[in-house]
C-alpha cells in the first residue's frame, strides 16, 4: 500500500493523483500503484508541487516495511537511525 499527503499543493495536482488512487481525506491519497506507476507519479509531484508539501510513503524491504519520500519547502526529511526511519522537523 502507498499513501502520499499533500499539503498546499497546486489544485491540478490532486486531480491527477485521483486517476491512480482514493483520496481518503483532504490531501491525502492511499492506494496500491505498481513500482514504476510510483516512481512517475513522485516524479510529477516534486517537479510540481512547487511551495507546498509532499510525502509518500511506500512498501520497502526493512525492519519497518516501508519508505517515505519528501518533497517541498519546508519539509519533515526522513533520516535512517540505525535502520529505523525518523522524520526531523525544518529548523524555524
Amino acid at each position: 500500500m502507498t499513501v502520499i499527503v499533500l499539503i498546499a499543493a497546486p489544485e491540478g495536482l490532486r486531480g491527477h493523483l485521483t486517476r491512480w488512487m482514493i483520496e481518503i481525506a483532504a490531501g491525502v491519497y492511499v492506494g496500491n500503484p505498481g513500482a514504476r506507476i510510483r516512481d512517475r507519479l513522485w516524479t510529477l509531484l516534486a517537479q510540481r508541487i512547487g511551495d507546498g508539501q509532499a510525502v509518500m510513503i511506500e512498501p520497502a524491504k526493512n525492519e519497518q516495511g516501508w519508505a517515505a519520500r519528501t518533497a517541498g519547502r519546508d519539509r519533515y526529511h526522513p533520516i535512517d537511525y540505525d535502520g529505523l526511519m525518523l522524520f526531523a522537523r525544518p529548523r524555524s
